[in-house]
């Protein structure tokens, strides 16, 4: 089963005041429903979503409502539960800002989502109809709702980000596509579906995510200074070389040659690590900087 057939099995279960279920009944209605002259239509293919927008017209409207799964899902070759209602339809339709006058409408009256909580409720619907969520096991980090109408997707778009959700929306073949990649973005929206089972899940993959890819960031910036330390000592090396070529070793300065002398004995080691090593086996406190200061000189003699 998807990460996504996941949560909306899981939000599907929960329990809402009124004025929430009408929002939400109000958003699946907007995405899902097919009307036709008497009666109208909802298809899903996840039967715990489609039990819920059963219980919620019953609830609401004390209509009944015919429920099959015969009809197949051409696209996807997989069974989808048909919903009808043919009572009260201009009752439901006009309550739930679907239908206003005789013509069809696809952004909801501001009744429905005067309240935080409702606009809440609202979004809620929309993703159990059209939204998915990537497994954050995957690469990316994304949110998607896929809607047909334009009207419908902009205001979803606008509905999100008056949430603080920050998504996008862009125009896909003939549909639109609202959507969110950053991942403590989706989280919270998780968050706000009420989906903690789903959310506590996302959160462990997505920590530990973090802290592999954190891991993975030192060992590269570790491996970074190691290659830049041994391109360091070999460029010291040469330049010591060079200098004994060009000059009489004897006659040096003695600071010069202690460092020389002692970089051919430990050839490997960083400048700290040879100042170490000096101030150590010479009793003669040299710092890092001392020694650069020394390796500078060399390069001007040897120039």
């Amino acid at each position: 089963m998807s990460f996504t057939s996941n949560i909306k099995n899981e939000i599907s279960s929960h329990k809402y005041s009124h004025s929430e279920n009408m929002a939400e009944l109000s958003a699946i209605l907007n995405i899902g429903a097919k009307i036709n002259d008497n009666s109208f239509e909802i298809y899903n293919e996840n039967i715990s979503v489609a039990r819920r927008i059963y219980t919620l017209i019953k609830e609401i409207y004390h209509v009944e409502i015919e429920m099959n799964n015969d009809e197949i899902n051409s696209l996807r070759k997989n069974k989808l539960v048909k919903l009808i209602v043919k009572e009260k339809l201009d009752l439901i339709l006009n309550d739930l800002s679907i239908v206003e006058n005789g013509k069809r409408k696809y952004i909801p009256a501001d009744y429905l989502i005067d309240e935080f909580k409702d606009k809440q409720a609202y979004l809620r619907g929309v993703f159990l109809l059209c939204g998915s969520i990537s497994d954050p096991k995957t690469n990316n980090y994304h949110c998607e709702f896929v809607i047909t109408n334009k009207q419908t997707a902009y205001f979803i778009n606008k509905l999100l980000n008056e949430l603080d959700f920050n998504s996008k929306i862009l125009k896909r073949d003939k549909k639109y596509m609202v959507y969110m990649k950053e991942s403590e973005v989706i989280s919270d929206f998780i968050k706000m579906l009420n989906a903690l089972s789903s959310l506590f899940y996302y959160e462990d993959i997505r920590i530990y995510k973090d802290h592999k890819n954190m891991t993975n960031r030192l060992n590269n910036c570790e491996q970074a200074n190691v290659d830049k330390s041994i391109a360091a000592s070999n460029e010291q090396l040469q330049m010591i070389k060079r200098l004994k070529e060009i000059k009489d070793f004897d006659l040096l300065d003695d600071k010069i040659k202690e460092v020389c002398i002692y970089k051919e004995k430990y050839p490997d080691s960083s400048m700290a690590e040879l100042a170490e090593i000096i101030s150590t086996e010479t009793e003669k406190t040299i710092s890092k900087s001392g020694i650069n200061h020394r390796f500078r000189k060399i390069k001007q003699m040897i120039k």
